[in-house]
């Protein structure tokens, strides 16, 4: 190392992004800790101070002195506890040059925090050149004291507890997101995202699943929510992949614009009303993964089981469908005694290549049977059906004689069919 050049040791260095790392790459040499000032990432690791034993300097301190030697520093992670004044004072000599800023707040259970003047989500505000800002452990109940920020592509919250017309301000603040995640918050209700260049989005709202959206950008191509009940995306012409999935309620009514340019489809939840299965499965026309796990259905508090789909009609209707994940309650509804009643001759299932079946009764054995069979004779570039038996009931009179014939099924298309 001592023959190389100072500018490739200096390269060298520069990738080593742990402070603890780069603190010992200090203790080498003096040409090595003149060539750790160049180093882009600072990272700082939960248990960055657990052994600390410096008498009369504070973490903050040690941060800040690291922090000071690096010249022209872009990225800043620090998951290590830190006051709000070690912050703003770090940033006050690192924030103009900084375009990724990632800390574990930690203070979304601490009602100390509200009382730290400023805030260590005001101080972020001095770091104006970011274009990535993670945050963990937030605590968010006023809008923070920032300026617009003109350069932030990437925002992602974690563990959040959260005021609605502060995450509304924050928003407003970044007008230029293309990337947002807010996952774990509590507090919300309600949500209007406007924000014309965002593209991924990922809402994961903690609480009793009722939350209600509402997500206006023309450039929008990922969506992912969790725990809402009315979800309206009307801007959807981009869109490629859609999640909704709802652990804690129902999801209730959504309202979509069209689109023509989806290619992955996932539904989760205990429930789903009728109304919006039918309306989100009448808009992905042209979907090549469908994902569904939807255990019961119905308009009103009722949990109910799924109502006949006929086989041909959803098939026809989804000619494009290349993997179908189909779990219990939407494989029971193909599996109706009419669902196969109109199959025409030259009737064909064109792109589906992969079929994954979750099984959790043996009620309607023979027409579960016959849609399996069904699935095979009519997919003709089927390559691959893995059927799932899942929590099926040993009690049940017809079980053994059920899953004899799924291992029979299994024997005959060897080639196609496994069972988890």
């Amino acid at each position: 190392m001592e023959s190389l050049p100072d500018a490739i040791l200096q390269s060298i260095l520069s990738h080593i992004s742990n402070a603890r790392d780069v603190a010992a790459c200090n203790c080498v040499s003096r040409r090595w800790k003149e060539s750790t000032a160049y180093t882009r990432t600072l990272y700082f690791p939960r248990n960055s101070f657990d052994n600390h034993s410096v008498v009369g300097e504070s973490p903050d301190n040690i941060v800040r002195r690291m922090i000071s030697r690096v010249v022209g520093l872009e990225e800043l992670v620090v998951y290590s506890p830190f006051s709000a004044s070690g912050l703003a004072s770090w940033l006050s000599l690192v924030g103009l040059s900084l375009s990724q800023l990632e800390l574990r707040m930690d203070n979304h259970a601490d009602n100390q925090a509200t009382n730290e003047v400023p805030s260590k989500l005001d101080c972020i505000g001095s770091a104006r050149n970011l274009e990535s800002l993670k945050l963990w452990g937030v605590l968010m109940l006023h809008p923070p004291k920032w300026d617009v920020f003109q350069n932030l592509r990437t925002l992602e919250i974690v563990g959040a507890k959260l005021e609605e017309p502060a995450l509304i301000a924050v928003l407003q603040l970044c007008p230029y997101l293309t990337r947002l995640l807010l996952l774990g918050c509590e507090g919300i209700r309600s949500i209007s995202v406007e924000l014309p260049c965002l593209e991924q989005c990922k809402l994961d709202f903690y609480g009793l699943g009722n939350c209600s959206l509402l997500l206006t950008s023309l450039k929008l191509e990922s969506l992912e929510v969790q725990g809402c009940s009315w979800i309206k995306v009307p801007e959807t012409k981009h869109l490629r992949n859609l999640t909704i999935s709802n652990s804690a309620g129902k999801v209730y009514m959504i309202d979509f614009g069209n689109l023509p340019a989806l290619e992955f489809l996932s539904m989760r939840a205990v429930q789903w009303s009728w109304d919006a299965i039918c309306k989100m499965l009448k808009l992905a026309t042209e979907v090549q993964h469908l994902f569904m796990k939807v255990e019961f259905t119905g308009n009103g508090h009722a949990l109910q089981p799924f109502p006949e789909i006929d086989f041909v009609d959803f098939f026809n209707n989804h000619p494009k469908l290349r993997k179908f994940d189909i779990h219990g309650a939407m494989f029971a509804a193909l599996c109706q005694r009419n669902s196969l009643k109109h199959v025409d001759p030259g009737f064909v299932i064109p792109c589906l290549e992969e079929v994954v079946i979750t099984v959790r009764s043996p009620l309607n054995a023979e027409q579960k049977m016959s849609t399996l069979e069904s699935l095979l004779k009519y997919g003709k570039n089927l390559r691959t059906m893995v059927i799932k038996i899942l929590q099926m009931k040993s009690s049940h009179s017809g079980v053994d004689d059920f899953f004899d014939e799924i291992c029979r099924f299994r024997y005959m298309n060897r080639e196609i069919v496994r069972i988890e």
